[in-house]
């Protein structure tokens, strides 16, 4: 009945998680067990080094911390917290799935994904992004199962609809620093950016 919750699930068991540790997050999660907070889904925005646009999702028990945490981390890394709505305009809620093509002809998988129900597509090497509506991305990774791909990942998560092209080196550097030090924080679960380096 819960998407988000079931690609949770899916995810945690591509990755060999114990039903019981499943079953344990999911208490947590709801509040179920007597010791445990409530985990909230928060989102903050603002801008990075170069006035690129950042989205960061994250899970937590404590807002005040994540807050702060996110905060120091933006202003540490040439970046400004801004307030809720100052770049969510520039994104749009995607699903994507990674899909392994490696020995396989590009335009017969880029067909077969479009036959899955792809809204968007990108290859790079030997790896298939499939982009989707964010209500279709299970029923997409299961027909591309079904064509016989290799589905590496599925996720939700938040796409730019334009792109700010970063040529400066030294700028590119400190936005990779900048996305690194927010995945490095524990709350943080995606974090997306306009820029295209």
């Amino acid at each position: 009945m819960n998407p988000s919750l079931r690609l949770a699930v899916d995810n945690a068991k591509a990755d060999n998680m114990p039903n019981a540790n499943i079953d344990k997050a999911i208490k947590k999660g709801t509040g179920a067990n007597k010791d445990a907070s409530q985990l909230v889904e928060v989102a903050y925005e603002g801008y990075g080094p170069g006035g690129v646009a950042f989205c960061v999702q994250t899970i937590t028990d404590n807002k005040n911390r994540s807050v702060s945490n996110i905060r120091t981390v933006f202003s540490k890394h040439g970046g400004n917290l801004g307030s809720a709505g100052c770049v969510s305009y520039l994104f749009a809620r995607k699903g994507i799935v990674l899909v392994n093509i490696e020995g396989k002809n590009t335009e017969e998988a880029e067909l077969q994904a479009i036959d899955a129900g792809a809204s968007d597509i990108k290859i790079a090497d030997s790896v298939m992004d499939v982009f989707t509506e964010p209500n279709q991305l299970g029923t997409v990774a299961n027909k591309l199962k079904e064509f016989g791909f290799k589905v590496e990942s599925q996720e939700l998560t938040l796409a730019p609809k334009t792109t700010m092209k970063i040529d400066d080196k030294s700028v590119a550097d400190k936005i990779v620093a900048l996305m690194e030090a927010l995945d490095e924080d524990d709350d943080v679960t995606n974090v997306s950016t306009n820029a295209e380096i």
